[in-house]
């Protein structure tokens, strides 16, 4: 099971070196993990209503609303039934994710790579399974069926002789935690030029 990494809220970032631009440029990580876990330690508890969680955090930021934010786009928090918010479960947060909804992943996902856009279309796509939690095997199972169900095995290109062969070729990405945007956003620039 792959740790949950505290990312920032606005651009992602595991440590302390922030995109340009980033909202929370002037936070430190640990600044970063408390509004986390004071985030998410009362939801672990019981189902509450977001207004009951600002009361159950101290001091209640624009810090503690982006990673609140960042917790439901990532599918980690939800409202129930009750419109109460809970922490989801790791099977259902994974059968979430396994289509990629955020660009240009989407993209990349929906129309398949095409020679020019391989390497990095398959490094945005392992090193975002690899974000959300999926472990190697799983990462590894997913990206070869998108390879097969999306085409892009079939469009050739690639130097490996198996889509499994490729993933491994790939491995490091996914053990050294790799960021995905860059890599998927030069990938959709060619996609979009070719299909």
């Amino acid at each position: 099971m792959v740790h949950f990494g505290y990312p920032c809220p606005d651009c992602r970032s595991r440590n302390n070196l922030h995109e340009p631009g980033c909202e929370f440029t002037d936070r430190r990580r640990a600044a970063i993990e408390r509004a986390y876990v004071e985030v998410l330690a009362p939801l672990s508890c019981e189902p509450m209503s977001e207004s009951d969680l600002h009361e159950a955090v101290e001091r209640w930021s624009p810090l503690h609303r982006a990673a609140l934010a960042r917790l439901r786009e990532d599918h980690r928090v939800k409202e129930n039934e009750a419109g109460l918010l809970v922490v989801v479960p790791p099977e259902e947060r994974k059968e979430r994710l396994r289509e990629p909804t955020y660009e240009p992943l989407r993209t990349i996902y929906e129309k398949g790579s095409v020679p020019g856009a391989h390497d990095n279309s398959v490094f945005a796509m392992v090193a975002f399974y690899e974000m959300v939690g999926f472990t190697w095997p799983e990462t590894k199972r997913l990206v070869v069926d998108w390879l097969k169900e999306s085409g892009t095995w079939a469009r050739g290109g690639f130097e490996e002789s198996t889509p499994e062969e490729l993933l491994e070729s790939k491995r490091h990405v996914y053990e050294e935690g790799y960021g995905w945007k860059e890599k998927a956003k030069a990938a959709k620039a060619v996609i979009d030029r070719n299909v």
